[in-house]
């Protein structure tokens, strides 16, 4: 799941990378991995503490009970359980490993970061552990995120993509039966609502991770990692953003805040004043509390409208990773391994439409039984992977900064000309 990042965040991650690359700032692994299983692992004790990163009222339950599961079968370790804001996470988890004191034995990690806190030093390898089970069984994409330097660092434990959730009561009040499949149809198609169902046709999250269904479509990238170029300032990537500008002015996309725009968006399309927003399968559970969709038939859920070049969903989701300073190491290889296995897996995702990381899970009677993750399953197959790169993460800042630009009504090849100079001080090590 991803919400905007705030600046604050990302210039203090960007911060510590720079201090502890220059030496000193990573924490060296506290204890030898360990390949043999033991005897009776129930048998393992330690207290954990896992900062988790979902939301505490509408996903947070599943979670909890299954801690509760890991507990009762391994009655000598005990979970401390502590939620942390998606958007504070990262930089939390950098400041406390970073000075030694207050990191959690385990960390939810978005995938775009868990190659940026292995480089630094703060996650244990996990390489012929406990903690890895059947690596076999995940599906590429998700498991390509947790490698780096040719080491394991982390388990997968959801993925996502993007999707347009729409109102079909709605559209159909519009004349439309069916999503927009184009960016074309997606404009014609808002302004249809806002002109005859008496609500705005679409609402924007200002967020960098939101603004590459767009680039995407169009054809464009961020970074061209294996000739090490950056390649954000591209005519495919004007296109993209004269088009993301457009549905604003035209008044398609009403015009959103530059604070606070993703729940201000999924609130408009809960109560019914908008009729569609991009998200992921991280926001159903929340979707459904809405007015809206008491009768869950009436959310649609179809691929981000396509550009000129393809339909553009990002690819993204979490790990579970070990901080490499941990007091209870084989404690927290055995959570791991807990809470990936396909069982735990399709626990939640049956419970809370995320996607799993493992193809069993998918064969499991009770996902199979979840429709929005038979809708979702293709949209993800088509996913556009991102590099797993440890400056992945420091990227989405200035992409933010550029939609918050956009919003305000500057020039598309003015932004992209200042986005390509932030990324390339982020990339200069490829100078």
């Amino acid at each position: 799941m991803r919400q905007a990042l705030s600046a604050v965040t990302m210039v203090a991650a960007l911060a510590l990378a720079v201090s502890a690359c220059g030496g000193g700032g990573g924490t060296t692994s506290s204890a030898a991995p360990s390949s043999a299983a033991p005897a009776d692992p129930t048998q393992i004790s330690g207290e954990i503490t896992w900062w988790d990163t979902v939301r505490p009222d509408s996903e947070g339950p599943t979670f909890q009970k299954l801690i509760k599961e890991f507990e009762a079968k391994y009655p000598k370790i005990k979970v401390k359980y502590v939620n942390v804001p998606s958007d504070q996470a990262q930089n939390q988890f950098q400041t406390a490993a970073q000075a030694g004191t207050g990191a959690p034995d385990v960390i939810r990690s978005e995938v775009a970061w868990t190659s940026q806190f292995a480089e630094l030093g703060y996650l244990q390898p996990l390489d012929g552990t406990r903690a890895v089970d059947n690596e076999a069984d995940y599906l590429p994409g998700p498991l390509s995120s947790t490698k780096y330097n040719g080491k394991t660092w982390a388990v997968p434990q959801v993925t996502d993509t993007l999707a347009l959730l729409y109102n079909k009561r709605l559209l159909k009040e519009a004349g439309h039966d069916e999503a927009p499949k184009t960016m074309a149809e997606l404009k014609q198609t808002a302004l249809d609502v806002k002109a005859k169902a008496g609500a705005n046709g679409l609402a924007l999250n200002v967020d960098g991770y939101f603004l590459l269904p767009f680039i995407y479509g169009e054809g464009g990238d961020l970074l061209d990692v294996q000739n090490k170029k950056v390649v954000v300032n591209s005519p495919q990537n004007v296109k993209a953003m004269t088009e993301l500008q457009d549905l604003i002015t035209s008044g398609a996309a009403a015009k959103p805040a530059l604070q606070d725009s993703y729940a201000n968006a999924m609130t408009a399309l809960k109560d019914g004043k908008t009729a569609m927003i991009y998200n992921g399968p991280w926001s159903l559970s929340e979707v459904y509390q809405g007015k809206e969709f008491k009768d869950k038939e009436n959310l649609g859920i179809a691929p981000v409208p396509a550009g000129s070049a393809k339909a553009g969903a990002p690819t993204g989701g979490w790990n579970l990773a070990v901080y490499a300073g941990s007091k209870n190491i084989e404690a927290s290889y055995e959570f791991l391994r807990f809470m990936s296995s396909s069982t735990s897996l399709a626990t939640v995702s049956s419970e809370l439409g995320l996607l799993p990381t493992r193809s069993s899970s998918f064969d499991d009677p009770r996902v199979k039984a979840n429709r929005d993750v038979a809708v979702f399953k293709p949209i993800l197959d088509t996913a556009v992977p991102r590099p797993w790169i440890p400056e992945g993460g420091q990227l989405f800042q200035p992409l933010l900064e550029a939609f918050q630009g956009l919003v305000g009504g500057a020039k598309p090849e003015e932004t992209l000309s200042k986005t390509e100079q932030q990324f390339q001080q982020v990339m200069k090590a490829w100078s």
